[in-house]
């Protein structure tokens, strides 16, 4: 279905101003927010079969801080780019004018994992524990946060150090007794070297909204069609990843630096990953999801203010 939608967007873009059968390419920078990663498949797909190309869009991937592809999009220097739900609340906040107009991860992809040795099967048992975060922003921090208000916690409850991206190696160094993780990353490393774990998943207590393509308010409002096509080309993509996951991770090879010599582990990821992803109405948002994040974003402090939710997102380019 979404093959024949990528035909019509294509169609489209040439009626809208196109002398050509083909829209002309369009070159935009893609800015990541993260390094070359098996997470990013559904991009590397939606190149490597043409579902851009087919649309319009010559693109070039910048693995910059989200921070900077959200400032850019928001002053309408590039008109898309990748980032977390809570840094698009963040820059609302500051009265940016960027929308999110696709989800990409519809579960929170962070937990919070302790060694066997360390109790952790309620939000409650994290009282009193050192707990290791890369930093206290971010998904990371959010998600930290939202587990300490499912057991009836605040930071003052446990003992909160910043440890950087380096939390398996201190979790086995039991420097910290339990470190803030992407769900879909240091459970499978730990896994892959046999080490026992306990973990507790945010997406078992919160709906929270992650990682998400965005743009600006002008490119919704002046240019539709180029937003509507943008999305289409991701999400087939994304719908290819999602069944052909073997022809997703050789893909993934040419564009992620010695994905070969990691190669049973980041599999692995993936294969995880694909569950954060897998939903019958790919690209959709729900209001909650946005709703309770921006709640844990103002208890922590992140955010002064709450901003009306149906400015952070839409679903109009996502179909039925």
């Amino acid at each position: 279905m979404r093959k024949w939608i990528l035909v019509i967007s294509a169609l489209l873009l040439s009626l809208a101003g196109c002398n050509q059968a083909q829209a002309e390419l369009e070159a935009i920078t893609l800015p990541m927010g993260y390094v070359a990663n098996v997470q990013f498949s559904p991009i590397y797909m939606g190149l490597e079969r043409g579902y851009f190309q087919d649309v319009g869009y010559d693109i070039t991937l910048d693995y910059r801080w989200e921070t900077d592809g959200l400032r850019l999009v928001a002053a309408g220097t590039i008109p898309f780019t990748i980032a977390s739900g809570d840094q698009v609340i963040q820059a609302r906040s500051q009265g940016l004018p960027v929308v999110a107009i696709a989800s990409w991860y519809r579960k929170f992809p962070v937990a919070i994992v302790s060694l066997a040795d360390t109790p952790l099967e309620t939000p409650g048992e994290l009282r009193g524990l050192r707990i290791g975060t890369p930093e206290t922003f971010g998904a990371s921090y959010i998600g930290l946060r939202a587990l300490l208000a499912a057991g009836n916690l605040t930071e003052q409850d446990i003992d909160l150090q910043v440890i950087g991206y380096s939390q398996v190696p201190a979790l086995l160094a039991k420097t910290v007794d339990a470190v803030v993780v992407y769900a879909n990353n240091a459970p499978v490393i730990l896994e892959e070297e046999g080490v026992a774990y306990n973990v507790l998943y945010v997406s078992d207590y919160y709906e929270l909204v992650s990682n998400t393509l965005v743009t600006n308010e002008t490119m919704i409002n002046e240019h539709p069609e180029r937003v509507a096509a943008f999305v289409e080309a991701f999400l087939s993509g994304l719908e290819d990843v999602l069944n052909e996951p073997d022809t997703a991770f050789e893909i993934c090879k040419e564009y992620v630096t010695g994905l070969e010599e990691n190669a049973a582990t980041q599999r692995a990821v993936l294969e995880v990953t694909l569950t954060y992803w897998r939903f019958a109405d790919l690209g959709h948002f729900t209001p909650e999801a946005w709703t309770q994040a921006q709640k844990v974003m103002l208890d922590a402090g992140l955010i002064t203010q709450a901003v009306p939710v149906e400015t952070l997102f839409t679903n109009q380019f996502v179909g039925e």
